[in-house]
């Protein structure tokens, strides 16, 4: 069966784990089969087939695959696998789906209009939608993300960071024991073993910022001193004397009194905010995160709140953010919308998924060749096995890869294109 009627428009902001994962399930259900992340078994004729059309909006010109960027930043082999341009990911391929390459600069709720600006040329692009999915992330710095918006710029980029590395005679140092400085200085550790690696964090235990057990703490430490890497704990940076020549020393003057020698700095220091300022100031919270109902609409007064969805690290949501709860957020803000499209063609009474406002915090940490987990229901668990479970041997990628099924070609829609 296939409703008759024009296609519904959804405006996607954000092609990383929560807004593919959005596109991709919302374009099964519209093509007649259960979502690629649901375990239902149901036949395509269990669902209509309904005419939509996708807008997925992104800075990038590809999916990067922001979990591996410690390794990327170790291995120009890994770095080139770590972003797939979105031309080249065979379920995007589809006529039901426009890519832009582009940032959504403003939202007008009341009238369902966008204003997009394009990269490269900068024309503004003004888009009408019938849903929205604000699914753009956190701003975060290099290294943590690349600053190139082009895979080819990105490649050029990394591969100036690697020779930098190879220049560095006198060691290297990263600055921050969280999660991105950890898995920073075991992969590179693991990489390239003949370098000296030292890591600096300012408080006595590493991820010292996240809801976690000491127990997990400790063992974080003490995995990536297994690793090789030399720690440096309870102690700031304060000052960066930048070498007159290439052969000379960096000199880092820290908190105690003393001074390091290195021959080059990584700055690992979590340093994130919200991408939502396309949104009116009332559908935020204080720190700028987008307010959402457990079904992922948005929770505040603005016009046509309920056609207005919020998925991933940008919506204000409890626990640790993690791509796996990103992917789970676009999963069910996809299923719900198609719950509201039933509603409006065929007059049905939305099943809506709702999220778990208890979110516990929970976490799986790469430290070179091992891991270190932690689930309330499974405490801490560490090895190579956890190294397996959780990132496979590339830190995850083919795992994301194969669960959004991005290598499954797209059905093309049975309509015309309008």
């Amino acid at each position: 069966m296939t409703i008759e009627r024009s296609p519904f428009h959804v405006l996607v902001a954000g092609g990383s784990y929560a807004g593919l994962a959005a596109v991709l399930n919302l374009l099964d259900l519209c093509n007649g089969h259960p979502c690629r992340f649901s375990a239902n078994t149901k036949t395509s004729e269990s669902y209509p087939r309904i005419p939509v059309r996708i807008t997925l909006v992104d800075e990038r010109d590809g999916f990067y695959h922001l979990i591996g960027a410690p390794l990327a930043l170790a291995s120009m082999e890994y770095a080139e696998k770590a972003w797939i341009k979105f031309t080249d990911i065979p379920a995007l391929q589809t006529p039901a789906i426009k890519l832009i390459q582009g940032s959504v600069v403003a939202i007008d709720p009341e009238n369902k209009r966008a204003k997009i600006r394009e990269h490269g040329t900068r024309r503004t692009i003004r888009k009408q939608y019938d849903y929205f999915i604000a699914a753009s992330g956190l701003r975060r710095q290099w290294p943590t993300v690349p600053r190139s918006l082009k895979r080819d710029d990105y490649v050029a980029e990394i591969k100036k960071h690697l020779q930098q590395l190879d220049r560095a005679t006198h060691g290297v140092t990263v600055i921050g024991g969280g999660a991105v400085g950890i898995e920073m200085a075991s992969e590179l550790k693991l990489v390239q073993p003949h370098q000296s690696v030292t890591l600096i964090h300012s408080r006595s235990r590493l991820l010292s910022s996240e809801a976690l057990p000491d127990e997990t703490k400790d063992r974080a430490l003490s995995l990536i001193h297994d690793a090789g890497v030399k720690t440096i704990m309870n102690t700031r940076v304060t000052k960066i004397e930048e070498p007159e020549s290439e052969s000379d020393a960096t000199v880092l003057t820290l908190s105690d009194g003393n001074a390091l020698k290195t021959g080059f700095v990584i700055n690992a220091i979590s340093k994130y905010t919200p991408s939502a300022t396309y949104l009116p100031d009332k559908a935020l919270d204080e720190a700028g995160y987008v307010k959402i109902h457990p079904n992922l609409q948005l929770d505040s007064d603005i016009p046509n709140a309920e056609y207005h969805y919020a998925a991933g690290d940008i919506a204000s949501w409890p626990g640790i953010k993690r791509c796996g709860a990103a992917m789970h957020h676009g999963h069910y803000a996809a299923v719900n919308i198609h719950q509201t499209m039933l509603q409006s063609a065929l007059g049905t009474t939305p099943e809506f998924l709702q999220l778990n406002r208890d979110v516990p915090p929970m976490m799986g940490l790469a430290v070179g060749s091992q891991a270190v987990s932690y689930t309330p229901s499974g405490g801490t668990a560490w090895g190579e096995d956890v190294s397996k479970l959780y990132f496979g041997d590339d830190l995850g990628f083919e795992i994301c890869w194969n669960y959004m099924k991005l290598s499954k070609p797209a059905e093309n829609p049975s309509e015309p294109v309008t």
